[in-house]
Order: structure tokens, then sequence, then C-alpha cells
């Protein structure tokens, strides 16, 4: 992993075996940024894929593995009063499975990098987006709160 900062946004190079959402996690925390959005692209190799389920309060993982496009990575991150860092991504791959195209899509609990992968983080200006805990459904939201 490499990455350089242009004018208050951060350009970011995974490689081989790179962990996408931890990465930009680490850097977001050497870089001493509370809260930004990112989006990226790559060639990866692992996903596991989450969707909530409102009636259990959990999520449902998909692993899915092989040649992996990453075709749209979206997501933020921010932290809470304690400073704990919290990421909420999904993306899209596309990839070849029994001769055909398929896609898979939702929230992202982790990536692995095949070969690269180039994510562009951009740090929230002239403030910190926080997070708060939604106790009913046990996930967590933006607090504008000051």
């Amino acid at each position: 992993m490499d990455y350089r900062i242009f004018n208050n946004t951060v350009y970011i190079r995974l490689d081989r075996d790179d962990e996408i959402i931890g990465n930009i996690i680490e850097i977001c925390r050497n870089e001493h940024i509370g809260s930004a959005i990112f989006s990226g692209i790559g060639g990866c190799k692992k996903a596991e894929i989450q969707t909530f389920i409102p009636e259990t309060g959990s999520f449902e993982t998909q692993s899915i593995e092989g040649m992996l496009e990453l075709v749209s990575l979206n997501g933020n991150i921010v932290t809470d009063d304690n400073g704990e860092y919290f990421s909420h991504a999904h993306a899209m791959f596309s990839f070849k499975k029994d001769g055909g195209h398929h896609t898979a899509a939702g929230h992202i609990k982790s990536i692995t990098v095949l070969y690269t992968a180039e994510i562009e983080l951009r740090p929230t200006v002239g403030g910190t987006i926080k997070r708060r805990s939604d106790p009913e459904t046990g996930t967590g939201f933006w607090n504008f709160d000051d």
C-alpha cells in the first residue's frame, strides 16, 4: 500500500493481498482524519458483502472469491466520541462464474486486493462528522450534533 496527499485529497494504491477497508482506516488514523468519504476501483480476489436484515437486526454475509472487478466502491469513515473509527461502505463487483458474467453488490465488511486497487479518500473540510449508535438497529448513523 502506498498513498500521496494532493490538495487535501488522499490518493491510495493498494497492492496484492492488501485489505481495502482496514488500510483506509489506518491512513485516517495516521493522518488524523476524523471523517471522510472515499471511492475506488480495482482488481480483487475476495469480498465479504453484507445485507442488513431488519427483522433480526443482524447482517447476513456472502463471501465471493475469484477474479473480482471492483466496479464501484463508495463509503465514508467517521469517528465516535471516543475516537474509534467506523466505515460504512457499499461496493459492486463483476465476475465470471459457470461461463457467465455475474454481479454482486452490497454493504462491505472486507475486500482483499488481487493485483491493485485505486482509492480516492476525501477528508471532511471545516469540521468532523461523528457517529452515533442507534440502539434499535444496532447500527450507526452520522451525528451532526456539536
